[in-house]
């Protein structure tokens, strides 16, 4: 990554961590006091912004992991069938005529032997189906919970200071995660 301060790399790097600019800032050594709004100017710092987008592309090509990865992992797991590895009579087939999706996500299997001797019941805990549908829901490029944002009025643009600013900042994420706790309940 060329033309990065030290502190700038750190910052590339924290930031590709979990995504919030304000912490990596902070993680990358800088003063904490501005970092809400000098997170942002440096993600629009074309360098950096580059050398972001750089680092995030070598690293899904290193794990071959990236949305529309995760995308079709979740649509395998909600369409996994109880029928694909039980048969007609309602006993489990053996593993190996399982299919690989239901070896890879299974996270737990159980065989209890029963105590008249008869027989062996067998327990098997499958993915949640209700949390991946939440993740599916969730996922970039579904999009099925997006709120709606409607802004109505005028928009003044004027001259603030940096401080004024954060104070701002602050005070409208404040009414946001009111009114978010107010929906919660």
């Amino acid at each position: 990554m060329a033309n990065l301060t030290p502190k700038q790399q750190r910052f590339v790097e924290e930031y590709l961590i979990d995504l919030n600019a304000t912490q990596a800032y902070i993680r990358a050594g800088f003063s904490a006091k501005l970092a809400n709004t000098n997170a942002v100017k440096l993600l629009q710092n074309t360098t950096i912004a580059k050398a972001i987008a750089e680092a995030q592309a070598k690293r899904e090509e290193r794990t071959q992991i990236d949305a529309d990865y995760v995308l079709k992992r979740l649509v395998e797991i909600d369409q996994m069938d109880v029928l694909d590895i039980m048969d007609d009579d309602g006993n489990v087939k053996p593993l190996r005529d399982w299919p690989k999706i239901w070896r890879q996500y299974i996270s737990n299997i159980e065989t209890i032997s029963v105590d008249d001797g008869e027989g062996w019941l067998k327990k098997i805990k499958w993915p949640d189906k209700v949390k991946n549908l939440e993740l599916l829901g969730k996922h970039v490029s579904v999009g099925a919970f997006k709120g709606k944002i409607e802004h109505s009025g005028k928009i003044e643009i004027s001259d603030i200071s940096d401080d004024a600013l954060d104070k701002r900042i602050q005070e409208l994420e404040g009414k946001v995660m009111q009114n978010d706790k107010r929906g919660e309940a």
